[in-house]
């Protein structure tokens, strides 16, 4: 991976909003880990958990994004 300073500067802020995001994807993480130990099928709920793990994910995606967009 290239430095690319300028990029990662014009999506810090994005970034950190999607730190945010991925708090929350934590929360949604854990509630629904819980849900899926009391659905009996333990299925139920594998969605949310993907979710979560998307969200928890983003602040790394929005970075790379930012970075792979500013030219040499």
């Amino acid at each position: 991976m290239e430095c690319r300073p300028l990029g990662f500067l014009l999506g810090l802020p994005f970034a950190l909003v999607a730190l945010v995001l991925s708090l929350v994807g934590a929360v949604v993480w854990l509630i629904g880990s819980i849900l899926s130990c009391l659905c009996p099928c333990c299925i139920c709920f594998a969605w949310l958990a993907n979710l979560a793990v998307d969200l928890v994910m983003l602040p790394v995606k929005v970075l790379s994004w930012f970075t792979d967009q500013i030219p040499c």
